[in-house]
């Protein structure tokens, strides 16, 4: 049990440093330059990782990691910066939210993972609860933003789900990287085209992307795929709305943002779904629903406690 709330923890990390990379972006980086930001944010990355692990794909792991580094990182973060272009913030996180149902489903049909009822409880709720803590009055819809934010969700679960499946053969480091080089390498010539030759970086724009770089990205995903590898992905993804919750109490700390009931209400739903869909808690409601079913079954119309500590036994037995 306390090793799953460790791994529990450590996944944690990765939603937490996701959220606070909100901030560090509008403040520290260059503005509008996006891809370029994205691209210094997986190819060095990866390169400085693979550096240290000394570790090449082999066989079908070429493939496997083209495929993994285009849905997690290639494809996911240009579709994620055309939301954010497209779509006011609050928008665009609550439909990010919707990434733990999908992640179920497509777990249910590729790997067999059939979704839980808290988890599927779990994630209702946190959607509700990342609505009422981001969303503001007098939205409007762009229906490229739409597509773009629905997209991301749909490649990146797909992209979850098959971390499960194929369950990587070397370390977290090594296979975090294979995936940053593999989609920094699409990002480069996509950066290129789009927005021309890379910007002057002052100081501050460099300890932006230091941060983003060490701590949003390395670390980070290294403790995601050892959330993939190691837990359920319906529960991965259900950690993964810690997200906005950082970003919005970063948001209220440095930035003065406001935060009130509604807020407050919107952020203990979100952490209450995160909760109820983590195996350690479904274990414990379900050996208290089971522990009561037995005591039901042998204690009824007993009066000698012998005789219940017998029945119990022997149920336990058979």
């Amino acid at each position: 049990m306390e090793d799953k709330w460790r791994t529990t923890l450590f996944t944690a990390v990765a939603p937490a440093a996701w959220g606070s990379s909100y901030y560090v972006t509008a403040h520290f980086l260059p503005p509008d330059r996006p891809f370029f930001a994205a691209a210094v944010r997986a190819l060095p990355v990866g390169l400085v990782m693979l550096a240290f692990t000394r570790q090449l794909p082999r066989g079908a792991w070429w493939w496997k990691a083209l495929v993994l580094g285009t849905l997690n990182i290639g494809a996911f973060f240009p579709l994620i910066f055309v939301a954010g272009y497209h779509l006011p913030g609050g928008m665009a996180a609550t439909l990010t939210a919707t990434s733990p149902i999908a992640v179920m489903l497509i777990a249910w049909a590729l790997v067999s993972e059939r979704p839980a009822l808290l988890s599927l409880l779990g994630a209702a709720v946190g959607i509700a609860g990342v609505a009422l803590l981001v969303l503001d009055g007098g939205l409007s819809l762009d229906w490229v933003g739409v597509a773009a934010s629905l997209g991301a969700v749909a490649i990146s679960s797909l992209g979850y789900v098959l971390v499960r499946r194929w369950q990587p053969p070397v370390d977290m480091l090594t296979f975090s990287a294979w995936q940053l080089i593999a989609g920094g390498l699409m990002l480069v010539p996509v950066a290129a085209v789009v927005e021309g030759a890379p910007p002057t970086l002052d100081t501050r724009a460099i300890g932006g992307f230091l941060y983003i770089c060490v701590i949003g990205t390395a670390l980070a995903y290294v403790a995601w795929f050892n959330g993939l590898k190691r837990m359920p992905a319906g529960a991965v993804s259900l950690i993964g709305l810690v997200n906005p919750v950082t970003g919005t109490l970063l948001g209220v700390a440095l930035a003065g943002e406001a935060f009130g009931a509604l807020q407050l209400v919107g952020m203990a739903l979100v952490l209450g779904g995160v909760l109820a869909g983590q195996p350690a808690v479904q274990e414990l409601v379900s050996a208290h629903l089971h522990a009561d079913r037995v005591g039901l079954g042998v204690g009824v119309g007993v009066d000698d406690p012998e005789l219940v500590d017998a029945g119990a036994t022997g149920l336990h037995e058979r």
